[in-house]
């Protein structure tokens, strides 16, 4: 096996987190599901937030395909917008990835969290590395942890890959990967031109922003007995600059913040569900909202998603364009390394990184 590379290294250990049990096989452990074993779990303050389940499925639903129709085109720019400066987030329909593409991730993401702990293991995080089977933003042995298990990749520059992380069982994994990380790409790029234009910023500022992809494949188990008090994914905003994520099997568990409660966002199996990161807020100025969203644990079901995302090259900076002379830079400009080392490298706390970014 040929031994990393530079570029492999520097990408990949960004950050790092603890080791903890998997928790896949925490909650197929009867015996072992004690109340002693899950306190490391339970959220006494999850109930406190209001949820409006009534407002499930109100995120705006933008077709890719009419971006780029004249026809169409600045109706439906005009709606994007609306959807970048006032939720953050949209379900991406007419996304152009062919269904056998999307079929295959799926299927292939399903069967390997089906495989014996053993096996997934071969692929687990090593010691001050982000990729690999296991978990992040775990910084400490006191914090509460998450209700899910993740594998995560490199997939994008090819240079950024360390291929032994990257499965061979099932034996079509690799393949599935590759394709659906070159037609995400081509989508990452479709939506950043009309973003671009949107915002009135010249696209060639925004060439750097997205060029690298992580993929993170997510693994919610069930929780029968204390639901209500876990959550798959603490609160957070994305530290990418665009952010896509793929419903596996369609289980409901995503709520976005919206004006301080928690609307539960109903899955779409033909859609992409688009939302705005960190770096995009900054560099539109606040324009675009990076929104903080939560995921929920099922009774009963296991809800598994595919969450890419779309960062600027590490060696680069984002600042905030402004629009004229008289508008005020609201953030700073950041180094994307920096920035993304403070960001993995604590607990996930809202947008508390993006604070650090902002100017008085």
């Amino acid at each position: 096996m040929e031994a990393p590379t530079n570029t492999e290294t520097r990408w990949s250990r960004v950050a790092s987190s603890l080791p903890v049990r998997n928790v896949q096989d925490l909650a197929t452990d009867s015996e072992g599901l004690t109340e002693e074993t899950l306190k490391r779990y339970i959220r006494l303050d999850i109930q406190e937030d209001e949820v409006l389940a009534e407002h499930s499925g109100e995120v705006p639903v933008i077709n890719l395909g009419k971006l780029f129709n004249p026809d169409f085109a600045e109706e439906e720019s005009a709606r994007l917008r609306f959807a970048c400066e006032d939720w953050g987030f949209f379900q991406l329909v007419n996304h152009g990835i062919p269904e056998e593409i999307i079929a295959s991730i799926r299927s292939d993401i399903e069967r390997f969290f089906k495989l014996p702990l053993e096996v997934k293991n071969a692929y687990a995080q090593l010691p001050g590395d982000l990729q690999g089977y296991g978990q992040a933003f775990v910084v400490s042995e006191s914090q509460t942890l998450d209700w899910s298990d993740m594998f995560v990749i490199i997939a994008h520059p090819n240079e950024a890959r360390d291929m032994k992380y990257w499965p061979v069982k099932p034996h079509t994994f690799r393949k599935s990967i590759e394709d659906y990380s070159s037609e995400l790409m081509k989508t990452a790029h479709s939506i950043v031109t009309v973003i671009a234009k949107t915002l009135n910023i010249d696209l060639e500022l925004m060439g750097d922003k997205y060029v690298c992809q992580y993929l993170r494949m997510n693994y919610y188990p069930p929780c029968m007995t204390m639901a209500e008090k876990v959550l798959g994914f603490s609160p957070h905003s994305d530290g990418s600059f665009l952010t896509l994520l793929l419903e596996v099997n369609s289980v409901e568990g995503l709520q976005i913040k919206r004006r301080d409660a928690w609307i539960p966002v109903k899955p779409d199996p033909n859609a992409l569900l688009v939302n705005v990161g960190d770096f995009l807020e900054i560099m539109s100025n606040g324009k675009y909202k990076s929104i903080e969203h939560r995921v929920t644990i099922n009774t009963k079901q296991e809800r598994l998603t595919l969450s890419a995302f779309h960062v600027p090259s590490l060696d680069g900076v984002v600042s905030p364009v402004t629009g004229d002379a008289e508008e005020r830079a609201l953030y700073t400009t950041v180094g994307v390394e920096e920035y993304s080392k403070l960001y993995m490298s604590n607990k996930l706390d809202g947008k508390r990184a993006l604070d650090h970014a902002k100017l008085l």
